[in-house]
């Protein structure tokens, strides 16, 4: 879809972190943090007078984003042109997918300041298509607060910064509570094994006629989904030699098989998954929203964009953990948002795209005038605080935070406790961390495959997908 242009941005980041998961993580220091011998003093921000006059292109929200997520956006982009006088915001709309960014990043169409997801963060740095933010990032005040296990997303190998996290999750499964209440199902209790999920989805689907779980299975989302349920049943999708790093393709191994068969069984025997099995991650929350699935898998932070663009009846969110098996390397996969400064800057541009990102994504995390004023801004353009995710930062800020912002939250916390009791004693597991989208990409059609075609041969589908995968990262 074409970027309509905005005289302001307006990328919401409404997630102020409820999940402590992976605090504990924080004892090892980033390389780049603990290496900072040259870090530069942050210094105070002169007089517009003391600077050229330099415009910014940033990315703003999705497509059809209501009018109430733009008004709260615009008016924290006032509040940062009055910061920085010198500098103006424009903004494109932006909604990143696999094909759509890789065409734009071809043609050169992105903006100053875009985001990824983590997985693009090392395979863009290695090919030179990021900027190095390092020593700017280093001089901000929080600098050596991040959370290093999701800063490291944005590092290359010797710690140093070209992407900023902005945004983490953990994988979660989504349910519809009144679908549940619909099924003689009790909402309060979700599902906590996998057998209870299919069971759960029998019942939803043969009493509403819509889908007890449906998956997604396009536009890359399929392999990343087939993973989150790898990772649940004890598997992993590539084997990474630590002495060479090389990575070996590793995804026709049990556990992936399982979660194939499980899908078949759903979709075939049980007849619990509808008739819609061509779903990406906006037109499965979109159908959610809609009341036409009862589960799916899917981040912890959806419940935002449900509210801004598929207007998601608060009564119906539910969420909990996803469940794991009794396997001792069963965990929830873990992802999360990168914003990134186009390689084709000017210097004086990369100054204030790294001040707007200080600005509009971390302002919000690590102080409490910025949290409160987001907040405030929030609530008054009727947008949603106090959605489930992992921390950006260390626990303490992460605890000190939700005491700034805990006259503000507005979302239904009660419907969400399943998820955030439970997350704190699952197990985090990274994303695959070599070529993961040509991986996702290759896993597609397998997925295809399972819910399609009623003799899909798993065996023989999973052993083509690794074949093509390790010729991927054969190549590097």
């Amino acid at each position: 879809m074409p970027y309509r242009r905005l005289k302001t941005l307006a990328l919401v980041a409404t997630t102020i972190v409820i999940v402590g998961a992976c605090s504990s993580a924080t004892t090892t220091p980033s390389p780049s943090i603990a290496a900072g011998a040259d870090t530069p003093t942050p210094a105070a921000s002169p007089s517009a007078a003391a600077h050229k006059p330099v415009s910014i292109t940033v990315a703003s929200l999705r497509p059809g984003s209501t009018q109430d997520a733009f008004d709260a956006f615009n008016l924290q982009v006032s509040q940062f042109e009055a910061k920085y006088p010198w500098i103006t915001v424009d903004g494109q709309e932006y909604n990143w997918t696999a094909p759509t960014f890789t065409a734009a990043l071809a043609a050169g169409t992105l903006p100053d300041v875009y985001t990824i997801p983590f997985t693009d963060g090392k395979g863009l740095i290695q090919q030179g298509q990021l900027v190095n933010i390092d020593a700017r990032v280093r001089a901000l005040p929080y600098a050596t607060k991040f959370n290093p296990n999701v800063l490291v997303n944005g590092q290359d190998g010797s710690g140093k910064i070209y992407a900023v996290p902005t945004q983490a999750y953990a994988m979660s499964l989504t349910y519809n509570r009144t679908l549940f209440t619909q099924a003689g199902l009790d909402p309060t209790k979700p599902p906590t094994t996998w057998d209870e999920v299919r069971a759960d989805a029998k019942a939803i689907a043969a009493k509403s006629k819509v889908a007890g779980f449906s998956q997604m299975a396009t536009q890359n989302t399929g392999g990343w989904q087939l993973t989150t349920l790898t990772y649940a049943l004890g598997g992993r999708m590539e084997k990474i030699d630590a002495t060479t790093g090389k990575a070996t393709a590793t995804v026709n191994n049990a556990a992936t098989k399982t979660a194939l068969q499980m899908l078949q069984q759903m979709r075939w025997t049980d007849g619990s998954m509808g008739a819609t099995f061509d779903y990406n991650w906006g037109s499965i929350n979109q159908d959610f929203s809609a009341g036409q699935i009862g589960m799916f898998v899917g981040g912890s932070d959806l419940y935002t964009t449900m509210v801004q663009n598929d207007n998601l009846t608060p009564a119906d969110y539910g969420i909990t953990t996803i469940p794991l098996a009794s396997d001792p390397n069963a965990g929830v996969l873990g992802g999360g948002t990168l914003a990134a400064v186009n390689v084709n800057t000017t210097e004086d541009q990369r100054d204030a795209a790294v001040d707007w990102i200080d600005f509009y994504y971390m302002n919000k995390l690590n102080t409490q005038d910025g949290a409160v004023a987001d907040a405030k801004a929030l609530t008054a353009n009727k947008q949603p605080v106090g959605v489930p995710a992992l921390p950006i930062f260390d626990q303490a800020t992460y605890d000190q935070s939700q005491t700034w912002i805990k006259d503000y939250i507005n979302v239904p916390t009660a419907q969400m406790t399943s998820f955030t009791s439970g997350i704190f004693s699952q197990a985090l597991v990274n994303e695959p961390t070599k070529n993961t989208q040509d991986l996702y990409a290759a896993l597609d059609p397998v997925v295809q495959a399972v819910l399609t075609d009623k003799n899909a041969n798993i065996d023989a589908l999973l052993n083509a997908a690794n074949t093509q995968i390790q010729a991927v990262l054969d190549k590097g």
